[in-house]
């Protein structure tokens, strides 16, 4: 045993947390990318599922420095020899922290990724977003892992790296609403949505979605990119390049202007939880839980009260400017070397009904531009 080690004591990890507490303002908020109150939240919530007994050997590491470990491994992507220095832990105890810990997150904040269930749910998300009866964006990306043993290629994407897949749902506030993750890498944006349950929810409404409004008759939809496949809730862009001023090009730039959501909630997690500045380098499981801890983190901190201005600060997402879309969000300055990258498109065929609703949003949105310049 390392001398660092036998010289921990509860005292001295106590007066460790104590001494980045007693930092200048904004440093453990910094360190564990949230206000103190919520670590503390956090603290209560995980210690019955991550505590240890004291031993006649030596005394258990506290929750509070289990779950600072945790969070200073998934803000800073640090190896786990490197946060043995910070914290004076082994790197064997810190990987069994990292996921115990993991584990309990996901349990006690589990309500913050959900999906809506009521007509009224899907109505106020609906608000946010400026393309019409839009109650979400969807996206897919590939999530860089070490290659999973005895599996072949079947984790090896277009890329040229092993990877999971993450697909999610997201509202207009950067929060993710649904989620699947673990689908092996070589799969497009399209197939993994269709072995997805979120398929089937949307395809049988078990989400329960409005009816079309009377005045239009257009359904609440969902907006994705050319990857999937057009349906009659997802509208995606018409292919090709399009004149200014045509309606095609209206409806693509107006989807694009809400989808963008998406696009910003993947880069703010990417660049808030460096933990995917490049291969996370743990099998596919264990990969898979860290994504997910991360993502419910995210949400959490959307939420707060006390962190979401420590989390986002104004300027971190893009924005529009006379209705351009300025990509000035801070998140892409720090966004560089990630290893969340997207995921391939494969062509799909349409249903006549679902080109068709695209072509009647498509004219309601080109009138609805000229009435507003009229």
């Amino acid at each position: 045993m390392l001398t660092i080690h036998r010289n921990r004591t509860r005292s001295s990890m106590d007066k460790q947390l104590a001494e980045l507490l007693a930092e200048p303002s904004g440093e453990f908020d910094n360190f564990v990318r949230m206000s103190y109150s919520d670590f503390e939240y956090l603290l209560q919530k995980i210690s019955p599922f991550v505590v240890k007994q004291d031993t006649n050997w030596r005394d258990a590491i506290p929750v509070k420095i289990r779950l600072a470990v945790t969070l200073r491994y998934l803000a800073t992507g640090d190896c786990y020899k490197s946060l043995h220095h910070t914290f004076k832990i082994s790197s064997q105890v810190i990987s069994k922290i990292i996921q115990e810990v993991c584990s309990a997150l996901n349990i006690v904040l589990k309500g913050f990724v959900k999906i809506p269930t009521s007509e009224d749910e899907w109505l106020s998300k609906s608000g946010g977003f400026r393309f019409p009866n839009c109650v979400g964006a969807l996206d897919g990306k590939h999530i860089m892992i070490l290659p999973p043993p005895f599996t072949g290629s079947e984790y090896f994407n277009y890329k040229g790296h092993f990877s999971i897949v993450l697909l999610a749902l997201v509202d207009s506030d950067y929060c993710f609403m649904f989620v699947d993750i673990g689908c092996p890498g070589r799969i497009s944006d399209g197939g993994v949505y269709n072995q997805s349950i979120l398929r089937q929810k949307i395809e049988t409404n078990a989400i329960n979605l409005p009816p079309p409004k009377r005045n239009t008759n257009l359904p609440y939809v969902f907006l994705a990119d050319s990857a999937f496949a057009l349906a009659t809730n997802i509208m995606k862009p018409f292919p090709g390049h399009h004149a200014v001023d045509t309606p095609e090009r209206v409806f693509n730039q107006e989807l694009s202007r809400s989808r963008v959501v998406v696009e910003n909630a993947f880069g703010i997690l990417s660049s808030k939880f460096r933990i995917f500045k490049t291969c996370i380098p743990l099998d596919e499981v264990k990969a898979a839980k860290i994504t997910m801890t991360c993502i419910l983190l995210h949400n959490f901190l959307r939420r707060s009260n006390t962190s979401r201005n420590l989390y986002t600060p104004d300027g971190t997402a893009d924005s529009y400017v006379n209705g351009e879309l300025v990509r000035g969000g801070s998140w892409r300055s720090t966004d560089r070397g990630t290893g969340i990258t997207p995921l391939n498109g494969v062509p799909r065929r349409s249903t006549e009904n679902a080109l068709e609703t695209r072509v009647n949003f498509m004219n309601h949105i080109f009138e609805r531009r000229n009435n507003s310049q009229a």
